[in-house]
């Protein structure tokens, strides 16, 4: 029996056993594939077109800064080998979008390391714990930054900081401690033979490995740490390239740097933009007049932001409408249609996608089909404002019955349009789980879905249409209030900016909403003519309408945009702001 079994086993072997499995004479039966990993994309660019242009910047000295793909790659590989010198293998970053942050995500990897990018806004506790969290050996800041980090010091004497200065210089008094490791990386190389690229690990062994650790926004409770791999994070980046439409034929796509780096990994855009070689527009803030200029003058082609940025961006002074389409990838919180036929005005086309830091940023796509282009205008553009179906290298997403799903069970709701459930996502691109927390990666998982938190109904074609955040629905005297469909209808109000929408107590109907409201530059808003306004409207049913209307200067948010709606609710308990 035992010759019987091993000749199965060796059969079963050639007819695709496991790909580690190997003949007695040692044949590798995996040939036929590689382990998946993003950050090869560097070492392939450079090998294909080492003179096209990576990186534009202006520098933290108010420098114009250009680097080649050569030069990029060289960088990346020199923190590399300075990395593997140290002996650093869990590498922070807390720095905003800047070239080292760009070459950290490929240098740290490459160097067989994890990278734990950090928000920047965070309070310093917040940053403290999410390092110590995360267990970093070594720190990359950047210099304005680098306050931050006394109160970690303190409890963290022995991690080192590797402080960027931001500048064009590269080596002298103005390169600082960044480049100087760069610096050091490379000639730590040459010392040891010169082995470059096939001395770091751009394929990784083991593609299921961690390669990255995005922390959650954590606003109502401790950020969580999401465990990215190197093949969720390539086969996310390979999804991005294909659904935000960045490669060409002929010539690259101009990528501006709105989006954080720091959040979700800039949902995987380092990795799309390099497979394309692309160039990387960095940038160290949300400037509106330099985006326009750069816009206008750059050639931009593409870039990514939240709705409320792209809100400030169309109401910018300096909008006009550009003469060659720019591709928006749009995320973080629903936008309205509103926003998306402003945008096309501009000749800023939007792409709405929709994810979550646990998803690698975008996992949905709204398709827009021709059908629609003989709609109205208000109804082609609600329509694009739906989240849409799963990614090219995802698996089709469900809505479930949230009751049941608290179970473990999952239940469709009916594809109606009405029924509303909870959108949960499965395949490639849903992060392995969280780090060091494996009661909350089970609760994630309940049922063998990611579950994402958002309330959404399934229409009759597939696509998703979200409707709220679980704790963001409004119940009034029995009835579902998103306040997301509130919102959209308030910024159709000629004068209104913006607008957020929460609960507040009402003694006859439980609940009812309140809305609070920017305006428009130069305009002002009388909030009794406004409920008025909202009464007349035919989209707003009577039970939705606001029991009283706030303006404000600003609407609170979040370091990605979001309205704060846990504040704007404190605010409302408070009966004043802040």
């Amino acid at each position: 029996m035992s010759g019987a079994t091993s000749r199965l086993r060796s059969l079963l072997g050639h007819l695709g056993g496991s790909p580690e499995s190997k003949s007695p004479v040692g044949y590798d039966h995996s040939h036929h594939i590689h382990q998946l990993s993003p950050t090869y994309f560097l070492e392939r660019a450079a090998a294909i077109e080492p003179d096209a242009t990576a990186i534009y910047h202006v520098t933290a000295n108010d420098k114009v800064l250009r680097r080649s793909y050569a030069e990029f790659a060289d960088r990346a590989r020199g923190l590399a080998y300075f990395l593997l010198k140290r002996g650093y293998k869990r590498v922070g970053v807390l720095a905003t979008n800047t070239p080292a942050f760009l070459e950290s995500i490929f240098g740290v990897v490459v160097a067989g390391g994890v990278i734990v990018p950090v928000n920047y806004r965070l309070k310093p506790d917040d940053i403290t714990y999410i390092f110590d969290f995360a267990e970093v050996d070594s720190i990359i800041v950047d210099q304005e930054y680098a306050p931050l980090l006394d109160e970690f010091k303190k409890s963290h004497p022995n991690v080192p900081f590797i402080i960027d200065l931001d500048t064009d210089a590269t080596e002298g008094e103005l390169s600082g401690p960044f480049d100087e490791a760069v610096l050091e990386g490379l000639q730590y190389d040459r010392a040891q033979g010169g082995k470059g690229w096939a001395g770091l690990q751009s394929q990784c062994a083991n593609e299921d490995d961690m390669l990255a650790i995005p922390f959650t926004s954590g606003t109502t409770s401790r950020p969580k740490g999401c465990v990215y791999t190197h093949r969720g994070a390539f086969l996310a980046a390979l999804a991005n390239v294909v659904e935000s439409g960045l490669n060409y034929d002929y010539g690259s796509c101009k990528y501006l740097w709105t989006l954080p780096m720091f959040h979700a990994m800039g949902w995987t855009f380092p990795w799309a933009v390099t497979a394309v070689r692309g160039t990387h527009y960095c940038l160290r803030k949300i400037d509106y007049p330099l985006i326009w200029r750069l816009l206008k003058e750059e050639g931009i082609t593409h870039f990514n932001a939240a709705p409320t940025v792209l809100t400030l961006l169309c109401a910018s002074k300096e909008a006009v409408r550009l003469p060659e389409p720019v591709r928006v990838t749009v995320a973080a919180s629903p936008p309205t249609g509103h926003l998306f036929e402003q945008m096309t005005n501009l000749n800023l086309r939007p792409v709405h996608v929709y994810g979550m830091t646990e998803t690698y940023g975008p996992i949905t796509k709204g398709y827009p089909m021709p059908s629609w282009d003989a709609l109205p205008p208000h109804e082609k553009y609600a329509k694009m404002a739906r989240q849409g179906h799963g990614f090219l290298t995802s698996l089709p997403i469900r809505v479930v019955k949230p009751a049941d799903a608290e179970d473990g069970v999952l239940i469709d709701v009916t594809r109606d349009g009405n029924e509303i459930g909870e959108i949960v996502f499965f395949g490639n691109i849903c992060a392995k789980g969280y780090y060091r927390d494996p009661e909350a990666t089970r609760k994630l998982f309940a049922g063998g879905g990611l579950h994402s938190g958002d309330l959404a109904v399934w229409h009759p074609d597939g696509s998703a249409q979200i409707q709220d955040r679980a704790k963001d629905i409004i119940i009034s005297g029995g009835e579902n209030i998103s306040s997301v469909a509130l919102e959209s209808a308030l910024v159709q109000h000629p004068d209104v900016l913006e607008a957020g929408v929460v609960a507040v107590p009402d003694s006859h109907w439980g609940e009812r909403p309140k809305a609070y409201l920017t305006l428009r530059e130069g305009k002002t808003l009388d909030p009794a003519a406004m409920l008025e306004w909202v009464r007349s409207q035919g989209s707003i049913s009577r039970y939705m309408v606001p029991r009283e209307v706030e303006v404000l200067a600003e609407l609170p948010k979040t370091s990605t945009g979001k309205i704060q709606k846990n504040v704007l609710r404190e605010w409302s308990k408070k009966g004043k702001r802040g």
